[in-house]
């Protein structure tokens, strides 16, 4: 069925919803304390999905999908699942599965034994056509509901820009001080999104480091064996012909081994035809944080790896400025690549034509906080970049990815602040053979727990440290020393 179609059917559906749905004999109660809701990718995108959301007191922690039955009149069905105290508060979670791919759901949460409800949202299935879009956003960070407020306008752009994206990311830091307000703030504001798509977090410094449990706590995520979920998740999902990974890169000084091998598990045992890994520290930026010494260490771990796995796209955020790079590999730009231009959709696309390395790209920030170009970035990261540029007097920024099959289609917009109009100011886009993936049968599965893997972190963390020192001494100091004289 045409999607606009579906959509409209939805809709019909969810108004039909909202004023006759009976529950037994009695309709259902909006229960206006329950907040926070929020709908995220677990296991199978085409048939399974998490839901979290908070209440003030102890209750059931159902979730009723109203359409789950597609030719019956008596279509809801409750799935039901935990509830526990965090923070003063209570966190359900829930996970909704054997749904039906490429279909449109509504949903209401709350307890099925007190006939309570939240209002209706709603969220599509993977259809599995290797044809879908999202978009991405990065660095929300605020600390008031003013600046949350404003934050939520560059998702509302960019869903303008985009209606047919099937999910979204938030490449992390959603919270400034990571408190109960700051979250209650976020919830408020992108309810529009949270409730209504599936939505793809990741967790930043300021949602997890040194606050711990914090990030696990407001998202229903499938996370990696055997992984510690104090600082953060990781975890991985497929999406029509692309597989993602979401990495935890607070845990990572340098990264734990343990997700050193779950990531190479994870990427070796896929034959997604587009690999793609969502982080939050940027392995490629000019900002502030560029030269810290987690970021020179988690480079010197991560950038071998996104070769040794043919990642295609790395998406990330932590420096509020606007950087894509070249393809790279080894760090360093890709030479005598092979462009093709063609029309797609009407538009005329410059493609590049079945490239070598990555691509990163960091989306600058949807949020207020924005940072200028930091022109002392360590080397050779100046000269891998492709575009890079501060949105700090201009506006939140917001990414568009399309992917169809061979063709992978990426745009970037900033809302400017003073006109509430969106500016088209990057674009990529790759073409590449598809189908050539394959998975070794023979491949061996690295262990992912912590003992197995305590020797090596011990090692690492001396080998990377000393690693970084060297690249203070023998690379920054020098070119600092020369651009002063300059």
């Amino acid at each position: 069925m045409n999607k606009c179609i579906s959509k409209a059917l939805s809709i019909v559906l969810v108004i039909a919803l909202l004023f006759s749905f009976p529950l037994g004999s009695q309709a259902a109660q909006v229960d206006e304390s329950i907040s926070r809701i929020s709908v995220t990718f677990y296991g199978d995108s085409q048939t399974a999905r998490g839901f979290c959301w908070y209440t003030p007191d102890k209750c059931g922690s159902d979730v009723m999908i109203l359409n789950y039955y597609a030719e019956s009149s008596d279509s809801s069905k409750v799935f039901s699942g935990t509830c526990s105290k965090f923070k003063g508060s209570y966190v359900h979670k829930v996970t909704v599965d054997s749904l039906a791919p490429g279909r449109e759901y509504s949903y209401r949460v709350g307890d099925v034994a007190n006939n309570s409800w939240s209002d209706i949202g709603t969220f599509r299935t993977d259809d599995g056509n290797n044809k879908f879009s999202f978009i991405t956003i990065a660095d929300v960070q605020a600390s008031s509901n003013e600046n949350f407020e404003n934050a939520s306008k560059v998702l509302a752009a960019a869903i303008e820009t985009c209606p047919e994206a099937e999910f979204y990311s938030s490449l992390g830091d959603y919270v400034n001080d990571c408190t109960n307000d700051e979250w209650n703030w976020f919830f408020e504001n992108f309810s529009f999104a949270n409730m209504n798509m599936t939505h793809t977090p990741v967790a930043g410094n300021h949602d997890g480091n040194l606050k711990w449990n914090w990030f696990n706590n407001m998202f229903n995520l499938n996370a990696a064996e055997n992984s510690q979920t104090l600082t953060g998740v990781y975890y991985s999902f497929d999406y029509g012909n692309a597989h993602f990974a979401v990495l935890n890169t607070n845990d990572m000084y340098p990264m734990s081994q343990q997700q050193i091998n779950w990531l190479k598990n994870d990427m070796n045992t896929s034959d997604a035809d587009w690999k793609i890994v969502m982080m939050h520290r940027a392995l490629y930026s000019a900002g502030k944080n560029i030269n810290k010494p987690d970021t020179i260490i988690m480079r010197s771990v991560l950038i071998p790896l996104m070769d040794e796995l043919n990642i295609d796209v790395v998406l990330a955020g932590h420096d509020h400025m606007y950087m894509r790079t070249h393809q790279v590999e080894g760090d360093e730009v890709v030479e005598n690549i092979e462009y093709t231009t063609e029309y797609y959709k009407g538009e005329e696309i410059t493609f590049a034509l079945n490239p070598e390395g990555t691509v990163n790209i960091l989306p600058s920030t949807a949020g207020t906080k924005r940072y200028t170009v930091n022109e002392n970035a360590v080397s050779p990261i100046p000269k891998c970049a492709a575009t890079a540029f501060s949105t700090r007097d201009w506006g939140g920024c917001y990414t568009t990815i399309h992917i169809d099959d061979d063709k992978f289609i990426y745009k970037a917009y900033v809302l400017d602040d003073d006109t509430g109009e969106t500016e088209l100011v990057d674009r990529y886009a790759i073409k590449k053979a598809v189908g050539q993936n394959t998975v070794d049968p023979d491949y061996e599965e690295l262990p992912t727990d912590l003992l197995s893997n305590l020797s090596a972190n011990v090692g690492n963390f001396i080998a990377q440290f000393t690693k970084m020192i060297i690249t203070y001494i023998t690379k920054l100091l020098p070119e600092l020393i020369i651009k002063s004289f300059r």
